[in-house]
């Protein structure tokens, strides 16, 4: 299963995407970088997508749902939020682990050369990879 490291090298080669971040939601801390940053700055972006992610992730009105099947565990509250700008996306994807994550992984993507669909669809499958130790 692969690190940080390889999960950032992975989304890097997205169609259209600009720069990825591992980022800690709780502490707004970036635990890996990669690409080019929105203002040139890989920690104050890591930060401001941190509160973002903070938002969306404690506001009861996106908790899940009771699941169809009792038996089941509950799965994340949020999955991920897109944030549209002119020039691109920013997708926080949520990272689900055994213990109480706070982790996201953030691609920022180009609006004209990325295809937001297969990013969201990649990036999921990207987090579900991602092993933290």
């Amino acid at each position: 299963m692969p690190g940080i490291d390889e999960c950032l090298l992975e989304v890097m080669r997205l169609p259209g995407a600009r720069g990825a971040a591992v980022v800690d939601w709780t502490s707004g801390l970036a635990l890996g970088t990669i690409g080019d940053s929105p203002g040139g700055d890989h920690e104050a972006t890591a930060a401001e997508t941190a509160e973002v992610a903070r938002m969306a992730a404690e506001q009861p009105v996106f908790a899940q749902s009771q699941p169809q099947d009792l038996s089941a565990p509950p799965g994340p509250a949020v999955e991920d939020v897109i944030v549209t700008t002119p020039p691109g996306y920013h997708i926080l994807r949520f990272v689900e682990t055994d213990f109480d994550s706070s982790v996201f992984l953030h691609l920022w993507l180009d609006r004209a050369e990325g295809n937001l669909a297969l990013a969201r669809i990649r990036l999921g499958e990207i987090a579900e990879r991602l092993v933290l130790a």
